[in-house]
């Protein structure tokens, strides 16, 4: 950081844009608050260590305080102390000891250090937030820095994958990368890891089209995680929705860019997982760090009736307020600086719904989705819900307005109760295989409204979900109460690690069935990090506090069965990637019948029959077929589709079946069997018999009379 002048005074400036901007010769300050009196420009040493002047802002437009400091540089350390009543009970709690972080702010350094002082209240006190505390939160606080977003992009690229081929790898930059050794040492854990040779050949191998990070927006760590010994890992607990968190740079702001570059050019897309439903500073008794202490009544939802109190649909403290029209803006300014100056690729909301409330509750026609709906940047990207949240009609699986894809919990329950065996569970996981149309086909969305995905980040792994009965989350201290209670998962007769060849067997070929379901099922594929080669974390199904060994991807501990595994997936994806009707354009209901009678989607039983009342009424049947006949799924595929066969048996004994038999149908190609992963592809003629291994999946590909892939009709 270069030395700055010594400054003595502001300038007007101007209101617009908001945030610190440089333009060549110095920097206007713009910040919003609607309750506030006087705002201060506080000023600190390159170090971030000594408060070297404060300054107030001297203009005052439209509820926007701002100033000009000519000879302003990049580098500059700054933040803001705001004037205003501390009176909790009409919602205001201003308290200018408080150091504030600048919303807009695109860099944040240093860590923020705990202390009592962080609090506007004094800690402690009878009076708990009634009471008002002093001190001075500066000397433990990050500092906002003002940058230069100049970048040079070249002939970069978009890779704008078609949300019909996306295949999603949901992954964490530290996890990823901090274990990697083919990575230089500096470099791990970080943006500038992500984007080696070494990380983008293993996603290019896996077939994924997109990585998903988890949230990457400047967090905090909880005080009460840091006591314990821990810290706050996912990162859902945002502190400034602009800048990047400060422990994934290696170097410079341009690192990130850098990254979408290079993953670009790979042509891979990045999705960002954002969290603008709350923040770090928590209910009635949490921190002043920046909103709270701006205009906590402006920037949050308060009860109407006692606006000391915060609403909490989100089960973290507090909710951000998107009525306010300055709020909603900072959100879409965000949102576009991403897309626009950022280059990402889309976003996935966490507790969507909450950012979709109104007064009344979730609104399809809320004043922040119509805002994305119309935006002429946004509406271009990616646009991925977590359709639910904590508050009243909180879960809202299949309501997102048109142009969104949602997480799909039904699919991942649906799937994991099937394999394992469940009762009543065909039907419900046809239902899931084929789209989850009951849920999503409505307004003209197609099939990859559905994001399916069987484990992501928030659960157990792959590996954990057949390993473990029951969660095991002693290492949060938490007494094992965090986490989810019910997981569907199974252990095969041994809690945990197991040497029994058979136990080892069983657990192997379930994952692989749920992989192959997933690469199968009509919809968009997200694949959690690790999955890939069998990660486990130990059976914690909620490690969002374990920055260590749980977490990560152990790169060198990958052995024979995990390769292997990693071999699958990457055929699973090649299938997907050949064969246009396991990703159909259009829902699939059976109606759509090619010229010699063969429905777009058909479901057979064990006789090579439509499958009737009597299997999918009894809830003890285990195993069904589904036909597609791709040659009217994707009539204009280049080569032409062919009709493929997928076979599903959860039963815990094999089963004899008898191959679909009908005109131009001469046999039938095994392309793949979780019963034997490695095995070449073998013909079975039509009306021939074939056994379903015990627990295993299968598909087939149709060859006509004359041994070859039917021609598109």
């Amino acid at each position: 950081m270069s030395q700055q002048p010594q400054f003595t005074g502001l300038e007007e400036g101007g209101p617009a844009p908001l945030g610190a901007t440089f333009d060549g010769r110095g920097v206007n300050f713009a910040l919003f608050s609607a309750h506030a009196e006087k705002v201060e420009l506080c000023l600190f040493d390159e170090r971030g260590y000594r408060e070297t002047a404060r300054l107030a802002l001297p203009g005052h437009t439209d509820q926007v305080f701002h100033g000009y400091l000519a000879q302003a540089r990049p580098g500059l350390l700054y933040g803001y102390r705001v004037y205003g009543p501390y009176a909790p009970r009409e919602g205001h709690r201003f308290n200018h000891h408080k150091l504030l972080l600048d919303p807009y702010a695109r860099r944040l350094i240093g860590a923020l250090r705990w202390s009592d002082a962080h609090f506007g209240y004094r800690v402690g006190s009878a009076r708990r937030d009634l009471s008002f505390d002093p001190r001075n939160s500066a000397p433990r606080m990050p500092k906002c820095m003002v940058v230069d977003t100049a970048f040079s992009w070249g002939e970069h690229r978009r890779p704008c994958h078609a949300a019909s081929r996306s295949v999603i790898y949901e992954c964490h930059v530290r996890g990823m990368t901090h274990l990697h050794k083919e990575i230089p040492a500096a470099w791990r854990g970080t943006f500038a890891g992500l984007a080696t040779d070494p990380v983008i050949e293993h996603l290019l191998r896996l077939g994924v089209t997109a990585v998903e990070l988890m949230p990457v927006h400047a967090f905090a760590d909880d005080r009460h995680l840091l006591e314990r010994g821990l810290r706050n890992y996912w990162g859902y607990n945002s502190l400034g929705f602009f800048a990047p968190e400060e422990r994934y740079l290696a170097g410079d702001l341009a690192e990130f860019k850098m990254m979408v570059r290079r993953l670009h050019d790979a042509g891979l897309e990045v999705i960002l997982d954002v969290v603008y439903n709350h923040t770090a500073e928590g209910n009635e008794l949490g921190p002043t760090l920046s909103f709270k202490g701006i205009d906590n009544k402006s920037y949050y939802r308060l009860l109407p009736n006692e606006p000391r109190f915060y609403t909490n649909e989100t089960g973290t403290g507090n909710a951000v307020n998107f009525a306010q029209p300055r709020v909603l803006q900072m959100v879409m300014d965000s949102l576009r600086y991403w897309a626009i100056d950022m280059q990402v690729d889309g976003f996935r909301f966490d507790l969507a719904t909450t950012v979709a409330r109104e007064p009344l509750g979730f609104d399809q026609g809320s004043g922040f989705l119509d805002a994305v709906r119309q935006d002429p940047v946004l509406q271009h990207v990616k646009l991925i819900a977590e359709p639910w949240d904590v508050g009243p009609g909180g879960y809202q699986v299949g309501n997102f307005p048109p142009g969104w894809s949602e997480w799909n919990d039904d699919y991942r329950d649906t799937v994991r109760r099937f394999w394992r065996a469940d009762e009543a569970m065909l039907p419900h996981f046809a239902r899931v295989v084929a789209g989850s149309a009951d849920t999503f086909d409505h307004a003209g969305r197609k099939p990859q409204a559905s994001v399916n995905f069987i484990t992501a980040h928030d659960g157990f792994t792959l590996q954990d979900l057949v390993s473990y009965a029951e969660r095991h989350n002693d290492e949060n201290g938490e007494d094992n109460n965090d986490g989810h209670a019910e997981n569907y998962s199974a252990n095969y007769g041994v809690e945990g690690p197991s040497d029994d060849p058979a136990i080892v067997a069983i657990r192997a070929r379930q994952v692989r069935n749920m992989l192959l379901t997933l690469f199968v099922s009509q919809g968009m594929p997200l694949l959690s990090m690790g999955d890939e080669y069998g990660r486990s974390q130990g059976g914690n199904n909620n490690a969002y506090c374990q920055d260590n060994e749980t977490s990560w991807l152990d790169w060198e501990g990958i052995d024979e069965a995990g390769r292997s595994l990693m071999a699958f997936v990457q055929r699973l994806a090649r299938l997907r990637c050949d064969h246009p009707a396991l990703r159909a354009e259009h829902f699939l209901h059976g109606e759509r019948v090619s010229d010699e009678g063969i429905p777009d989607i058909f479901w057979i039983d064990t006789a090579g029959r439509h499958a009737g009342p009597e299997v999918w009424d009894d809830a003890h049947v285990k195993v069904i077929g589904m036909q597609l006949n791709g040659r009217v799924i994707a009539p204009d595929s280049d080569p032409p589709e062919a009709v493929l066969l997928v076979y599903f048996n959860a039963a815990a004994n094999g089963v004899q079946i008898v191959l679909p038999e009908f005109e131009q149908c001469r046999a039938w190609r095994r392309l793949v069997d979780t019963a034997e992963p490695e095995g070449p592809p073998i013909e079975l003629p039509a009306g021939g018999l074939h056994v379903l291994a015990e627990r295993s999946a299968s598909v087939f590909v149709m060859i006509d009379h004359e041994g070859r892939l039917p021609p598109r009709l």
